[in-house]
């Protein structure tokens, strides 16, 4: 198979303050025949500049850095509120430690996950993948766990998931317990396409981006089942 086209490459911005961590990093994702780099910043406010001048797909970004980190800066691109970023790219945060508060509020401000830096450089490529196709990059089970970390009131169901029919409610349940599409078919009896279709009405009713989305909206909104 040739090399893909460039407009059909994963782009792809690399944030964070090591320059030797970013440019192991950049060597690995750039000899990908299907990804490209397209940009690098070396701290959160440095990234959002390049990240509204590049436009990438995916964005690998640093939790902690000075003086901005990658909470904060995740918190800012998708919050967006002057409407600088053209479209909003998916972001990895990058961790030193496998259970990391900062992460959890990065997926909760709108991260698609996380990945340890001393993951091996096939799974961060394939994680980049992952994202890019609207998949989450970390267990659900160490999602939950790292959203229960942090107690919270438990609010009323909200309005907007009651909206949803019953067989969406119990699609929800499944993609919230971390069961992939064809785990969904065959505990509920649909075809696949059909799940994908019940996932997509699911995230446009609930005003979601992706599946880590839906299991932070169960847990922060109490719904268990």
């Amino acid at each position: 198979m040739g090399r893909p086209l460039n407009d059909q490459k994963i782009s792809v911005v690399l944030v964070d303050d090591q320059q030797l961590f970013r440019s192991g990093l950049a060597i690995i994702i750039g000899a990908q025949e299907d990804m490209d780099v397209v940009g690098q910043a070396s701290d959160g406010t440095e990234a959002l500049d390049v990240i509204a001048a590049n436009a990438p797909d995916v964005v690998l970004m640093d939790v902690q850095m000075s003086p901005m980190g990658g909470v904060e800066a995740v918190r800012r691109i998708f919050s967006d509120a002057t409407g600088k970023f053209a479209r909003l790219p998916k972001v990895i945060m990058l961790t030193t430690f496998d259970w990391d508060q900062h992460a959890a509020s990065a997926v909760r401000h709108g991260a698609s996950g996380f990945i340890l830096k001393d993951s091996t450089p096939e799974f961060v490529c394939e994680s980049i993948r992952a994202v890019h196709a609207g998949n989450s990059v970390i267990a659900p089970q160490n999602l939950a766990a790292l959203l229960e970390a942090e107690p919270e009131p438990v609010p009323e169901v909200p309005a907007d998931f009651c909206e949803l029919t019953d067989r969406e409610k119990e699609v929800f349940a499944a993609v919230a317990l971390g069961l992939t599409n064809q785990e969904i078919s065959a505990k509920l009896f649909l075809s696949e396409s059909t799940v994908k279709t019940h996932i997509g009405a699911i995230l446009r009713k609930l005003d979601l981006r992706d599946r880590v989305q839906i299991v932070v909206y169960s847990y922060e909104n109490g719904i268990r089942r």
